[in-house]
């Protein structure tokens, strides 16, 4: 495929991505935050969730589900739109807060929180799949909305990135369970570094409850490959 083909198919799908956004523009909204998270399905380290506003005219080529997206390209989409967006924030719930109030309610929490870190509030949010009863805002929950919407899409690139970001920076903290590259799922190299070690402090107690009744022996069917 040619850079010009690719390019125009790139162009078309930012098109289709846009069609909320553009259908809240024609009523007057401008201010349009997309929210997603990432880091519900690991049993290591925190939830992550991204909220970001792009402008209206938003012209980055490329932005998509990141789970569609290669580990580079979303660095590089990730910087992209940290520089053209008019504002974006992380929000994290720590491994100690999932076991306390459950990985839906902390889910929830860092959306509610990326949206409070956003210098400039936002008319309408549009979320991936979840509502956000305690949100003061319009609201609108889109089911698989990193696939649909560009605003919601740009969240997920920003929450993915910064979520592994972290994980690597914990696996310099706490060797051995390959967080560098299962991310905390259930891999197989973790499942082994938990064997050798043990838990360590980012591990998510009540996603490991099983684990720990079975005298810490892991089964095939736990071992889930990184997105």
């Amino acid at each position: 495929m040619t850079n010009e083909k690719r390019n125009q198919k790139l162009r078309q799908r930012r098109l289709e991505m846009r069609r909320y956004e553009e259908a809240l523009q024609d009523t007057g909204v401008s201010l349009i935050a997309g929210v997603d998270e990432v880091g519900r399905g690991p049993l290591a380290g925190p939830v992550a969730a991204a909220a970001v506003i792009l402008p209206p005219n938003c012209c980055i080529l490329g932005i998509d589900d990141s789970k569609k997206l290669s580990a580079s390209r979303r660095e590089s989409l990730a910087s992209e739109i940290r520089r053209e967006a008019i504002c974006w924030a992380i929000g994290w719930c720590d491994s100690e807060r999932i076991d306390r109030i459950n990985i839906l309610q902390a889910t929830k929490e860092a959306m509610i929180l990326a949206l409070q870190g956003l210098p400039v509030r936002p008319q309408h949010v549009l979320v991936d799949a979840l509502s956000l009863p305690e949100l003061d805002l319009p609201q609108t929950a889109i089911i698989r909305g990193d696939s649909l919407s560009v605003s919601i899409a740009a969240a997920s690139i920003l929450a993915k990135v910064a979520r592994d970001a972290r994980m690597q920076e914990y696996h310099i903290t706490y060797p051995g369970y390959a967080f560098d590259r299962n991310k905390g799922y259930g891999t197989r190299a973790h499942f082994e570094g938990l064997e050798r070690q043990g838990l360590c402090p980012i591990h998510r107690r009540s996603f490991l409850q099983k684990y720990m009744e079975r005298g810490n022996q892991w089964t095939v069917n736990e071992s889930i490959d990184p997105k």
